[in-house]
């Protein structure tokens, strides 16, 4: 079986997930955190639905440059709703879906580097790049924004199985 099709259900579960988990962000609430050094639920989504463009440039490029020497750092745009969110969520997993299953093993398993400032800040293989830094990375901030929600009273999804607020 090709890696990508080895991914891809995985991948669907793990954004179907946090679709629902950003669907149930209040409205209202876009501008509230937890802590002082917290990011706001908004700083949050827009955080959520960007990761998963990710995707599109890991399979395309053989690396990112955060720091680029004379370059405009990488920025988001925060998201004006939660509307929004969801949209460019939609929008950047259709994409990154659409990368995943025409990736050959060969692109799958060729080298991407994150750099820094034109230096190497870690390389590994693109599907290592795509579970890690994007898949994991979305599950990270995916759990925070389930602390939101219960912290705003808003009934926590079952995701893995049952939460304290729906049956699994």
């Amino acid at each position: 079986m090709p890696i990508a099709q080895a991914l891809l259900p995985e991948f669907d579960h793990e954004m179907a997930s946090t679709r629902e988990c950003l669907s149930r962000i209040p409205a209202d609430k876009l501008e509230w955190k937890a802590h002082e050094r917290s990011w706001t639920l908004r700083e949050l989504a827009t955080h959520l639905a960007k990761l998963p463009k990710w995707t599109v440039m890991t399979l395309a490029e053989e690396s990112f440059d955060m720091e680029p020497v004379g370059g405009e750092l990488a920025k988001e745009d925060p998201v004006g709703s939660v509307a929004d969110a969801v949209a460019m969520f939609e929008a950047n997993v259709a994409a990154a879906r659409g990368a995943i299953a025409a990736a050959s093993d060969e692109q799958m398993m060729a080298s991407w580097s994150l750099l820094k400032g034109g230096e190497e800040v870690l390389s590994m293989p693109r599907i290592a790049v795509l579970r890690s830094f994007i898949m994991n990375h979305a599950i990270h901030h995916r759990a925070q924004l389930t602390v939101y929600l219960r912290l705003n009273d808003v009934p926590v999804p079952a995701l893995y199985g049952p939460s304290a607020d729906e049956a699994g």
